[in-house]
């Protein structure tokens, strides 16, 4: 009875290691390719979907995003109220960096996927593991537009509100 219980609690050690197992989440070969469409239309949202994500998230051309982002800009992330302008302030204030080659990039595309006025960027993500100190893991991250005459009007992703400070407000950091 008691080798019994020991190897299935084993078994459901090693089983329940399994759950947590994982396939690390990496880019495309060739992410440019993925920003291209065959209809015109899809074509052009793509290309500032891929703006957006290069020029102006990964590489902070934010004085450029009256390009790419209509003034009214409805943003869904709890993290950011809507409008260009509160973006542009957000984001804006890092010096930009020069606009990698496609081969270049920082991030990974894993996917971008059109249909109507809507475009879906995912990208690979790395993350602290809060299970293992020091160490990381990769999860995919999403972006969806909705556009408007070429121009991201509208956007959500999987923002989350940062827990509160639990000393925020005590004169302790």
């Amino acid at each position: 009875m008691r080798k019994s219980f020991v190897s299935t609690f084993a078994l459901l050690v090693v089983g329940s290691l399994r759950i947590f197992a994982q396939e690390p989440v990496v880019g495309a070969a060739d992410g440019e390719a993925l920003f291209h469409d065959k209809d015109p239309k899809l074509d052009r949202n793509k290309q500032a979907a891929m703006h957006i994500v290069i020029d102006l998230l990964e590489c902070g051309h934010w004085n450029e995003a009256e390009k790419w982002l209509t003034e009214r800009y409805v943003q869904h992330n709890p993290n950011f109220g809507s409008g260009r302008d509160p973006i542009v302030r957000a984001f804006g204030k890092n010096t930009p960096r020069p606009v990698p080659e496609p081969k270049d990039w920082r991030t990974k595309v894993v996917a971008v996927l059109a249909q109507g006025d809507l475009v879906a960027v995912a990208t690979r993500s790395e993350r602290p593991d809060p299970r293992t100190p020091g160490q990381t893991y990769t999860t995919t991250h999403f972006d969806m537009w909705r556009f408007v005459d070429g121009k991201a009007d509208e956007h959500w992703d999987e923002g989350q509100i940062a827990a509160l400070n639990p000393n925020a407000g005590k004169g302790k950091q």
